[in-house]
């Protein structure tokens, strides 16, 4: 019996180890954090192994674990009507709200999810709950964008995904069906989601023959560059949850079907080293010294190697595409987006990326709401159904609606 109860405690106290991270005094619900990156680690070392093992790839067990799970929930409304179609060989969610007796039209948001452009699912019961409230709130037609997953597909279809579902929906004969006002759209995107909402609506700012735009976009903790793995918040963040920079640095990797012999010199920023030619000429558009308030670059000196490996700009060249790095967009773009919101988080990685994309607008001449909270961490918005409901996520899910709600 005694033998018992000493291995209980010793695995109480391993557990204890393995659960524990020294986090911000300001990071809200930190205990609940903590199991939740504990969880997560736990789950992605399994699919990391059964991914050795050759007996599948590490992100699609890792999804279907996710769905999985998920399908023990259930989510839904009977005020809202939830349908799946396709737009232009894309599959989508629509949330419509009923008619009301006075209102002929009805504003409108294309979200696209996150997940590191590998997890989730617009039919998660994470997405599915926040486009319901979305819908609800704002008595808005929702689209949600069903883009195809790494490793299926890689960079740059999930942009070519999304970019079409949107331009089919932004149709006359389209939006006339769903009962949208055409002067009353955005889009809008989560993480690896802003990324691509981000990518879109510059697309569709250079598009001569679209006849409908967004009026809006908004962006959630979007990541937005992989120029500089080195900003303050990839700094001062890189062992944050749920998001931790080799993390994010893998998720690159992976959407780019790149090498991850790479990673190591991706993190030190050898890819974009001062005699790599490819890179010289993006390197004024991402310049955190003169992006970032002092009260984000604190004490953090910029990483900037004299030499480094072009070969890894050879190899994965799309590392400088607008399109999957739209900070590093041309000024004459960036005057062409329109009303922007972007939220941001002080406990994420990428943090900076919306802060200097924020800056970047303004200073070409768009309006900005940059929405930022000290005591948040990535991903929080989607966290707001038991046992993964934070304070955090309410908190920025009510203040992105008020903005949309205000201005949309």
């Amino acid at each position: 019996m005694r033998a018992a109860w000493v291995l209980l405690a010793a695995l109480a106290a391993l557990s204890a180890y393995y659960v524990y991270l020294p986090l911000p005094g300001t990071v809200s619900d930190p205990w609940k954090l903590m199991l939740l990156d504990a969880t997560f680690r736990a789950v992605q070392q399994t699919c990391h192994l059964i991914h050795y093992l050759r007996l599948s790839h590490h992100l699609i067990v890792l999804n279907y674990l996710i769905c999985t799970f998920d399908k023990l929930k259930s989510v839904s409304s009977e005020d809202i009507n939830i349908t799946d179609a396709v737009f232009d060989g894309v599959e989508v969610r629509v949330f419509e709200p009923p008619a009301k007796r006075d209102e002929r039209l009805k504003r409108s948001i294309v979200y696209i999810h996150g997940g590191g452009w590998a997890l989730a699912s617009a039919r998660t019961s994470l997405y599915n709950n926040l486009c319901r409230i979305m819908a609800e709130s704002l008595n808005a037609v929702v689209v949600s964008v069903e883009y195809r997953l790494v490793p299926e597909v890689c960079f740059p279809e999930q942009f070519h995904d999304a970019l079409r579902a949107t331009k089919h929906f932004l149709q006359p004969d389209v939006l006339a069906e769903y009962s949208v006002d055409p002067s009353r759209i955005a889009i809008s995107g989560d993480s690896a989601g802003g990324n691509l909402a981000a990518a879109v609506c510059q697309q569709l700012s250079k598009d001569e023959d679209l006849t409908i735009r967004p009026k809006l976009q908004a962006l959630i903790y979007p990541v937005l560059q992989a120029f500089d793995f080195n900003t303050p918040s990839y700094q001062q963040n890189m062992n944050m949850p749920v998001l931790p920079r080799y993390v994010m640095i893998n998720y690159w990797i992976d959407y780019f079907n790149g090498n991850y012999d790479f990673a190591h010199s991706l993190l030190i920023n050898n890819h974009t080293a001062l005699d790599v030619g490819q890179a010289l000429s993006f390197r004024g558009r991402l310049n955190w010294t003169s992006l970032l308030p002092s009260s984000f670059k604190k004490n953090y000196k910029p990483v900037i190697q004299t030499t480094g490996k072009a070969e890894i700009i050879q190899e994965i060249p799309a590392l400088l595409d607008v399109r999957a790095v739209p900070l590093l967009a041309e000024n004459e773009t960036l005057q062409l987006q329109p009303k922007t919101y972007i939220l941001t988080c002080e406990n994420d990685v990428l943090r900076d990326d919306g802060v200097m994309y924020a800056k970047r607008l303004e200073n070409a001449g768009v309006e900005v709401t940059l929405d930022h909270f000290d005591d948040c961490f990535h991903g929080c918005m989607i966290f707001t159904i038991w046992p993964t409901d934070f304070s955090a996520g309410i908190q920025t899910r009510n203040s992105y609606i008020k903005w949309l709600d205000e201005n949309l």
